[in-house]
């Protein structure tokens, strides 16, 4: 794993999920050089920051800020989505009062269907591929 840069943003993401993977692909297309390092946690050689579990982090979309504050998923969504070209605006709807409790909500319904989706993911991903 390559030595990260220690005043970027730190993303950790669960590189065995394709919904995942698919989704951190089209952010790092768009993210500006050195701003964040994409860390994938289900890598053989990722070794978790202290406090931290492998299993926990693969669980949850996890963001690492440059003053080493560990945030995870809407949190962690948001701080990503506010150092992306074009989505500060997505970014800036959670700073309305109520709305990251919102963004919260829905990320954890969508983390119990997260395998059912995937699964789904896979099924339309080996479709398109055989075209």
């Amino acid at each position: 794993m390559q030595t990260p840069n220690t005043t970027a943003s730190t993303v950790l993401y669960d590189g065995s999920c394709p919904l995942c993977t698919a989704e951190i692909n089209q952010y790092k297309k768009i993210s500006l050089d050195g701003k964040i390092n994409w860390v994938d946690v289900s890598a053989s050689e990722f070794v978790p920051p202290a406090g931290q579990s492998k299993e926990a982090l693969m669980q949850r979309f996890h963001a690492i800020k440059p003053n080493g504050e560990l945030v995870s998923g809407a949190a962690a969504f948001v701080h990503v989505w506010e150092q992306l070209p074009g989505w500060s605006r997505l970014a800036s709807v959670a700073k309305v009062p109520g709305a990251l409790d919102v963004m919260e909500f829905g990320y954890e319904k969508f983390l119990k269907i997260r395998p059912k989706v995937q699964s789904l993911f896979l099924g339309i991903s080996r479709l398109c591929d055989k075209k």
